[in-house]
């Protein structure tokens, strides 16, 4: 005759498994005997004319507001195109031989990389130069400098 295949870890772990069913099924027992319940009307919220969420519901005695179709705006309102904005500052730094520099804007006081390619007029440092700005790999670069 051969052993039982129920070996004493197999019976340990069927007892645990059992004792935690039983311990979920009571908490679920305790939490329906001790709720408040109510049902629908308990659950239910409302939007007051404010946009507040209460508990009470809206008063039907209470004249509406009246809103014309035509003065709700969906989504973000058209940007007005103002053309390019020229910006002011000074040269910082310009090195001829590598061909690129720095310029500190006026009235930020950020300091933009400007590259050769970039120059309208020749500058050196110190010079006072409009630019625009333009996105680079590694963040605003001033093209089209003039000087002042």
């Amino acid at each position: 005759m051969g052993k039982s295949q129920e070996t004493f870890n197999k019976k340990e772990k069927e007892k645990k498994r059992l004792k935690k069913r039983k311990e979920k099924q009571e908490k679920k027992e305790e939490r329906r005997a001790n709720s408040e319940g109510g049902g629908l009307e308990n659950m239910m919220a409302y939007i007051d004319e404010d946009g507040n969420i209460t508990d009470t519901p809206p008063d039907p005695t209470i004249k509406k507001k009246e809103v014309k179709a035509e003065s709700i705006e969906i989504g973000v309102p058209k940007k007005i195109d103002e053309g390019p904005v020229v910006h002011t500052g000074r040269v910082e730094f310009f090195n001829d031989a590598k061909g690129f520099g720095f310029i500190k804007d006026a009235n930020s006081q950020e300091k933009y990389f400007v590259h050769a390619s970039g120059l309208i007029d020749d500058v050196v440092e110190g010079n006072q130069v409009t630019y625009d700005l333009e996105k680079g790999m590694k963040g605003m670069n001033a093209v089209n400098v003039k000087k002042i």
